[in-house]
């Protein structure tokens, strides 16, 4: 079954290089490479209206947009209460920001913070929830909310993976005080590396467009110790002709989506995370969970298997952000206080998952975990 053709975990969407050439044309003759030009604005008014968002501040990458929001809503002491199942990012987020991260365990069904936990971790301290929409699924935003109201708490939503993601019509990215998202080349929709900040109010995108710009409100005010985060016009392009395909790459990231279930259905040992049809995905990843009894091999030797047979997995989320040197002393990072977290970190297997992925290449993925 081996083969020389590698099969990669994503692939980034590309638009078409001579239009990509035109719109670099344009912005050579203005001479108008950064400082919000007018790539930068197009693209934050049409990925508004595509989005269903209202406000929206473009980054140059997706982790900047964390570390502003939280200094947006002017938390910078206390503590914020959030995952350890998710890209390292969502964490450093809080201590770029000197706050104290606050562990609690996830939902087994979609891997996202599970409401039913966050109470019991509420202090007088405690000024926010972090909460990510893992994979791309849709937390239990009702219930979160009940309780940062009930507490008189800030919710900013790590949506990095839910480009696009609705619920009953309804974009996800409108949930709590802030969202923030990524373009990252890995991702379903990318600007190179980039990134955004969706809030609620022209005065609150006005301040975070000064944050993002070191703190200038006009041209010698500074009103605070803002950083350099601006996104360039190339990326601003780039983003642009990426907009006009996403929605035909989602769709084949469906399809195979559909593949990929009908085949694991089959296997013992095996499962998915269920869909739910009020909400409409984007096929970001494919994760499978690995019974090692039921399965007969566990979660690493699959990896080492496809690796061996030229296909590149991912274990997304492992290791668990909590047992990382710079947090695993947190009383909140103790394996026993993780248990569906730990559990999800060690089954987990991300396969590929991409717009070029042929129908073959797809089964050749499951001929390999089938065998």
């Amino acid at each position: 079954m081996q083969s020389s053709k590698p099969i990669l975990v994503t692939s980034p969407l590309l638009p078409d290089l001579q239009e990509f050439n035109l719109y670099l044309q344009q912005i050579w003759d203005s001479r108008w490479l950064t400082n919000n030009g007018s790539m930068h604005q197009k693209l934050e008014q049409t990925l508004a209206e595509y989005l269903g968002v209202e406000y929206i501040s473009l980054f140059t990458n997706g982790t900047l947009p964390l570390i502003t929001a939280l200094q947006a809503l002017g938390l910078t002491k206390g503590e914020v209460i959030t995952t350890p199942y998710s890209f390292v990012a969502t964490t450093h987020s809080i201590w770029w920001n000197g706050l104290t991260p606050v562990f609690v365990d996830v939902e087994p069904t979609t891997g996202n913070m599970d409401p039913s936990k966050i109470e019991d971790v509420i202090t007088p301290n405690t000024v926010a929830i972090m909460p990510v929409h893992v994979y791309g699924q849709p937390c239990d935003d009702e219930r979160i909310y009940a309780i940062a109201k009930s507490h008189n708490l800030k919710v900013i939503y790590d949506a990095a993976h839910a480009f696009g993601v609705r619920k009953e019509g309804k974009s996800v990215l409108n949930w709590g005080d802030i969202s923030t998202i990524s373009f990252h080349a890995t991702k379903v929709y990318g600007t190179v590396e980039g990134g955004a900040l969706i809030c609620h109010s022209a005065e609150m995108k006005y301040h975070i467009d000064n944050l993002k710009n070191f703190g200038f409100r006009g041209e010698t005010t500074i009103v605070a110790p803002g950083i350099n985060g601006k996104m360039d016009e190339m990326r601003a392009a780039f983003g642009l002709l990426n907009l006009k395909q996403v929605d035909t790459a989602i769709d084949k990231r469906r399809k195979i989506a559909i593949q990929y279930r009908v085949a694991i259905d089959q296997i013992e040992g095996l499962t998915y995370l269920l869909e739910h049809p009020n909400i409409r995905y984007n096929y970001g990843y494919f994760p499978i969970f690995i019974d090692e009894a039921k399965y007969g091999m566990s979660r690493d030797a699959l990896y080492e298997k496809l690796k061996a047979n030229n296909i590149f997995a991912r274990r997304y989320f492992y290791p668990l952000i909590s047992t990382l040197n710079p947090y695993k002393e947190y009383p909140s990072a103790s394996p026993d206080n993780l248990p569906v977290a730990a559990k999800m970190a060690n089954e987990v297997l991300c396969l590929p998952m991409h717009h070029e992925l042929s129908e073959k290449d797809v089964e050749r993925v499951i001929e390999c975990i089938e065998k």
